[in-house]
């Protein structure tokens, strides 16, 4: 679509060797070091708005916004503004109203919920988040809500940090343009542990994300890599 071509979007993640995100009782553990946390600022410093799923909010105390004063420099000098927009994807709209980042007013926060969100529970965000936005019957429709973001909020580059979930839906609608993947050494193991992408997942081979690998730097045992999401050839 015309949305996926004028927003640009990268989704970063840290995983396990083994491609898990956290723990099969996923809560949040941070996997990465603190150069793979230094590295999920600086991509932040790029980007105009920050998106996350719920689940992976509500799981680590996260507030997504720029991480201090030294990323707020390096934004600045970039031309964007001092804080990231924070978008939050919701198809039930079951954010916690009391959660971290509601109670960091650095930037604004749009919730995107679906109709399957209800009354009660949207009136209780409308009065924590900047904007709450029904798109979408049973599940947020992307598309609009990247359109949405492109037209009332000029945002060029998107950065998608998870879960799992969100970030198949944005590739299986082929909206990523490219991941940024850190590569931890440890290893999880559990089949109902999260991985970078889960949803129903592609079921053929042809239909797979097709990735070419840009870059890669190993720093002590983590391996940080760039891949380039190739558009599927029609």
């Amino acid at each position: 679509t015309m949305t996926a071509a004028r927003t640009f979007v990268l989704i970063n993640m840290a995983m396990s060797a083994d491609g898990k995100i956290a723990p099969p009782h996923r809560r949040f553990v941070p996997i990465g070091s603190r150069r793979d946390h230094d590295n999920l600022l600086r991509l932040r410093a790029t980007a105009d708005a920050v998106m996350c799923g719920a689940r992976t909010v509500e799981s680590g105390n996260i507030t997504m916004d720029a991480g201090g004063a030294r990323y707020e420099r390096q934004r600045l000098a970039k031309r964007l503004a001092r804080q990231n927009l924070r978008v939050l994807i919701s198809g039930s709209g079951s954010v916690d109203p009391d959660g971290a980042i509601f109670k960091n007013r650095n930037s604004p926060i749009l919730v995107f919920v679906s109709d399957q969100a209800p009354a009660k529970r949207l009136a209780k965000l409308k009065n924590v988040a900047d904007e709450v936005i029904v798109y979408g019957a049973k599940s947020v429709a992307l598309g609009q809500a990247l359109g949405r973001l492109h037209r009332d909020w000029n945002v060029k580059r998107l950065l998608c940090e998870g879960g799992g979930v969100l970030n198949f839906e944005l590739l299986r609608l082929g909206f990523v343009d490219e991941l940024h993947l850190t590569i931890c050494p440890r290893l999880f193991g559990g089949q109902d542990a999260p991985t970078i992408a889960d949803g129903v997942g592609f079921q053929r081979l042809a239909k797979a994300a097709k990735l070419e690998l840009t870059a890669q730097r190993r720093v002590g045992d983590e391996l940080f890599t760039t891949w380039r999401v190739r558009p599927k050839s029609r």
